[in-house]
This record gives structure tokens, sequence and C-alpha cells, in this order.
């Protein structure tokens, strides 16, 4: 059995490169940039009038109650218009070009208007109320690199330069296995001996908040059925993610079956809680990256923050964000195993201080669904109330 670090370390050795691939431009949100992106012209491409107002020639103001006649409007998305003489203006609403000869522009609330005339009430600022072509980007200027996480920020930009469609970091093809006899269809009412599936709907929700659309399967716990099964699936996925069937159980055929086929193992069992009998291995031949955790739902959750989590992070070259927080009570961990503890997250004069869930143990679904994450105590540590930051694993936004 290998330590919590050690077990990380391992899994972290091992991801792979799944290439890259076009999506449209509105599905490529939440996906990791795989080219970069230049300005394909001046932004913005024209000087552009900020207000709505007119548009003069600053040295045609000769006296503080010059006026200026009306002989046109400047409207956004047409062609520019050309100011003709300096007494005279041309009236220009938000975003249109500034006309051809003007160089400044004056708000309205900052005119008076009379029968097709203007008189400035103000002291006017030459080049005011310009937005100038270039000044925010010029033409083959860096906008986006390659590595950064697509957001709705990113796809205006992307929109900006025309890119309908994006390069983006592909994210491997995923299985989702439930196994037991014990489990039944969401649908279905279970009988006395019987619980409803669960796990494999947590994985798969959590997937999609990566972006990927994961397949479910169910295997009873059956050795011929199991083999045949999964010498299928580990030849179409690039990612296997399983629940149960990895324990000291006379039913637990996985990894036997896992032997039978070829499968790498690269460690079972790791000195944890929850989620001490975690197997993880890879079929080399095929690349396949096989995460075979424990049945209970606490310890699947717990593992997949802690291990998978940051695999899908360095395969896609996303640094993994590191948190701290303090405790609102000591706690003392006893045992030789790094321990995963369920708490809430309170903030308090701008620091984050946990309080722990009582529980009844891994397999409290309904106590997971209070949690914000987990903090990590190692092997025989001991803190006192909100002396030291302790490592916390979130594993929901914290506002």
């Amino acid at each position: 059995m290998i330590s919590f670090k050690t077990a990380l370390h391992k899994v972290l050795d091992n991801i792979q490169d799944y290439g890259n691939e076009y999506v449209d431009l509105m599905q490529s949100n939440n996906r990791i940039l795989a080219e970069t992106i230049l300005a394909d012209r001046d932004f913005p491409p024209f000087d552009r009038a900020t207000k709505d107002g007119i548009a003069i020639c600053f040295n045609g103001i000769l006296s503080p109650d010059q006026t200026f006649k009306a002989t046109g409007i400047a409207q956004a998305g047409s062609p520019q218009e050309v100011l003709e003489k300096n007494t005279e203006c041309i009236e220009v609403m938000t975003g249109a070009m500034v006309p051809e000869h003007a160089d400044t522009v004056v708000m309205y609330e900052h005119i008076n208007a009379e029968h097709g005339t203007f008189s400035l009430l103000k002291p006017v600022t030459k080049g005011q109320n310009i937005h100038y072509k270039g000044s925010d980007v010029a033409i083959s200027d860096v906008l986006l690199k390659p590595g950064i996480q697509i957001t709705a920020a990113e796809i205006g930009v992307l929109a900006s330069v025309g890119k309908s469609e994006v390069l983006v970091k592909k994210l491997p093809k995923i299985a989702v296995i439930a196994t037991g006899n014990e489990l039944v269809g969401v649908e279905e009412k279970p009988l006395p001996y019987q619980i409803r599936k669960s796990n494999s709907f947590t994985l798969k929700g959590l997937l999609i908040k990566e972006s990927i659309s994961a397949d479910l399967y169910h295997l009873a716990d059956n050795p011929d059925v199991l083999k045949k099964k999964l010498e299928v699936l580990i030849t179409d996925y690039d990612v296997l993610l399983l629940s149960g069937g990895v324990s000291k159980g006379k039913f637990d055929f996985l990894p036997e079956t896992f032997n039978t086929l070829g499968v790498e193992k690269i460690f079972h069992k790791v000195l944890q809680r929850p989620g001490k009998p975690f197997w993880f291995g890879k079929l080399k031949s095929k690349s396949t990256t096989i995460f075979s955790f424990p049945g209970n739902p606490v310890s699947t959750f717990v593992n997949y923050h802690v291990y998978f989590k940051p695999w899908l992070n360095k395969t896609l070259g996303i640094a993994t964000t590191e948190f701290a927080v303090f405790l609102n009570e000591p706690i003392h961990n006893k045992t030789e195993l790094t321990l995963f503890i369920g708490v809430i997250i309170s903030k308090i004069n701008g620091e984050m201080f946990a309080k722990m869930l009582k529980t009844t143990g891994s397999g409290d679904l309904i106590g997971l669904s209070k949690v914000d994450g987990f903090i990590q105590l190692s092997p025989k540590e001991e803190l006192d109330e909100g002396k030291k930051l302790v490592p916390f694993i979130p594993t929901r936004r914290i506002i």
C-alpha cells in the first residue's frame, strides 16, 4: 500500500496528449485554446464616436458663443461622412465613424440646438469623445495565447476576429462504469436488497462541468461478463472511470479482470480515507487510462477530485489551483492515513474557515451534498483552531 503523495505523483506521471480539434465558436466555451489568436485589423478599426452629439473641427471654434450649422448625420454602420467647413458640424451617433476633417465630438448634453444650428454650452477639449483607430489593439497583435480556458469574454474576442471555428485541446473519450448486482436504474423501484445507481450519475455530472459528455455503463459482478465488456470498452475509450469492485470482497473481480486483459496495474490501495481501495492502471497498447474507484459515494466523489481532476488539468495543460483554509475547531489525525474530511466554508474577516461536517461515513450521500469541499490532513497531523492553513479541495464554487 502506498502513500497518498506517492499515488498522486504516479497518477500525474501518466497524463496523455489527445491532440487538438476544431470546434464551432459557441462549442468552445470552457475548452482550452490551442492556437494563437491575432488581431485581423486595428481595434477600433476607425476613429469612433463614443457619444451622441456633434462632430466638429476644433480649430473652427473661434469664440465661446460659436455656432455650428449641421449638414448631415453620421450613423453607426454607415460610411464615413465628410465635414466640408470648419464652421459646420455633422451630428454623430455613438459608434459611428468620425467624419473626415472632424477631430472633436461634443455630446448633446453640452450643446444647445436651435433651428438646425448648435452652440456650445461648455468648454471643449480637442479630440474629446473619440475612440481612436488602433488605440486598443493594432493589426497582428496577439490577443489570446494557447493554454487559456475559453470563457464568455474570450468568445467575444474570437468572434471579433472572425473565428467561427476555434482550435482547442481535444478532450478524452470517457466511459463511466458502475459495477454491482445491487444496482438498478434511477427510474426503477428497488427491492429491499437493491439501491438505485448514483455514482455514475455523479461522475457524469462532474464531467459535464469539464465539457465532457461521458457514456454510462453498468456491469454485473460476474468475471465473464466483466472480461467480455471491459475488453471492448478499454479499446473504444481513452479513459475508464469505474466505481465499485476493487475492495477485498469475494465479488470484487475488477483487479483480476484488469490483469487478465493485460492492463498494467500502477497501484492498488492507498493509505487514505475515504477511497483506500483505489485502483489505477493503464493499457499501454491503446493508451487507455483506468481510474477504478471504491463504490461508496463519498469515496468515489473524493477520489474524482483528488486524482482525476488534477490528472485532467495536467493533461489539458491547465494549472491546478491550490487552496488552503483555517480550521474553526481543533483536529487530531491519529491514523497513519491521509484523511479527507468534508467541510463547510465560511468567511471571517476575508479569511476562509472550515467547519467539519458530521457524517455517517463513506456512504453518506446526503451529507456529501452539503459540503463545500474537503480538507486534507496528513498522517498523525494535529492542528489547532485557526493556527495553520490546511490544504483544501473545493467541490463547489466558494463565493
